[in-house]
């Protein structure tokens, strides 16, 4: 049997809408990484600096991310493994903590961004100082973290899901008092480029789009949330629930981002110091109100406190498949908080480190995203569900992009372009 990326009602695969609604859940956890503070500095800035030009990146991206969590969590699912377990099953000793350096560097780039914005978010509605902003938040997120250890998984996908609302309520709601140019989204979705500034911007808006710790832990997720399933018709209903879980997920995710992005342009462009988050807010503050200010740096801390704890989720298990070693997730929690307070403490540009670290996320795709294409397509691996040649045809070419978007970066970046 080869599995297909295209749906149909589910009703008519013989999932009730009820027990459709019971099965979803790891995809909107894995959704939060697609709406962190580092999608919010990278799409604001996008926005101010060329107004709807880079739509089409976002759009794009997102269409990339429904394919490839769909196949993280199939692979969790036919497997019974993760990513990172199937990766350090396969690898000898020393590729193997080679390739945990990188995925820890993309650990400690995910916390960088969600700390410090969760950082930004309480300064701008209490006034509390970054580096103090920044233990909260880190402190708030161990709480989030136990009720995953304590009460489990679905509880914590509770939590979540009621995070993502305030987040997409905080971050649109600016688009109800904004005049958003048709003719000028529309023409942002002709690819296009303005520069190598927007190239860079470009490789940070993919990077905080398509992020490389929820491809890593949505096998987790999946596998986790319904069990290996060893009967054949089950398997197939899950992997059919999984496709609208998924698609259900990134279809807010992906909104919000492109909501984020259009607010900026429509509002902000031209505007002075308005590629900032605290500069976005302060506009947003100045054209739209206070209530809508505060609404949105709601959702800014709602973003940062969510996507810290799921990114922290996803060291573990990064850790834990790679080195093969398991360590409490509350000890995680304390060693990957120490860079974000370290950026904090030195006073280092909150939004210039979001948008980098945005950056080492997208340069580490790859390297997650070619093991998941190769093992979804392996029938020593996924049996008779590998990747149809269409999926296949689709990987590939999303996985060209982003590694032609990265070599891109990297010659503007030693060359002094960008």
């Amino acid at each position: 049997m080869v599995d297909r990326i295209g749906t149909r009602l589910p009703t008519s695969g013989g999932i009730t809408p009820v027990r459709l609604f019971t099965l979803l859940g790891p995809a909107f956890v894995a959704a939060i990484a697609y709406v962190d503070p580092g999608n919010v500095a990278a799409n604001l800035t996008a926005g101010a600096r060329y107004g709807y030009l880079l739509v089409w990146v976002l759009v794009a991206a997102n269409a990339m991310a429904v394919l490839i969590q769909y196949l993280s969590a199939k692979l969790g699912l036919v497997s019974g493994r993760s990513l990172p377990e199937m990766l350090g099953d396969r690898m000898r000793p020393w590729p193997r903590r080679a390739f945990w350096v990188q995925a820890e560097a993309v650990a400690i780039a995910t916390d960088l961004a969600e700390v410090i914005g969760g950082a930004i978010a309480l300064n701008l509605l209490f006034g509390v100082p970054l580096f103090v902003g920044g233990l909260i938040t880190g402190v708030v997120s161990m709480v989030i973290l136990a009720v995953q250890s304590r009460r489990g998984q679905r509880t914590f996908e509770f939590v979540v899901i009621g995070m993502l609302a305030i987040i997409t309520i905080g971050f649109l709601t600016g688009l109800l008092f904004t005049d958003i140019d048709a003719g000028g989204v529309a023409g942002g979705l002709v690819p296009g480029f303005d520069g190598s500034g927007s190239v860079l911007l470009a490789a940070s808006m993919l990077g905080a789009t398509v992020m490389p710790h929820a491809i890593y832990l949505h096998s987790a997720l999946a596998r986790d949330r319904h069990g290996v399933e060893k009967d054949s018709g089950k398997l197939d209903r899950l992997l059919r629930a999984t496709k609208w879980d998924v698609t259900f997920a990134l279809i807010i995710a992906g909104s919000v981002n492109i909501g984020m992005l259009l607010l900026a342009a429509s509002a902000f462009r031209g505007e002075e110091g308005t590629d900032t988050i605290d500069g976005a807010h302060a506009a947003i503050e100045n054209n739209l109100g206070s209530a809508v200010a505060a609404i949105f740096a709601v959702g800014l801390l709602a973003s940062g406190l969510a996507s810290t704890s799921v990114g922290c989720a996803a060291g573990a298990e990064i850790m834990k498949g790679l080195l093969q070693k398991r360590i409490p997730i509350q000890v995680r929690r304390v060693v990957t908080l120490i860079p974000a307070l370290v950026v904090l403490g030195i006073g280092v540009d909150p939004t210039l480190a979001l948008v980098l670290s945005q950056v080492v996320l997208s340069l580490c795709i790859p390297f997650a995203l070619i093991p998941l294409v190769r093992m979804t397509s392996s029938s020593a691996v996924m049996g008779t569900r590998i990747n149809s040649r269409t999926t296949v045809v689709l990987a590939v070419v999303t996985t060209g992009l982003i590694v032609a978007l990265n070599a891109a970066l990297l010659w503007l970046t030693v060359t002094g372009q960008g």
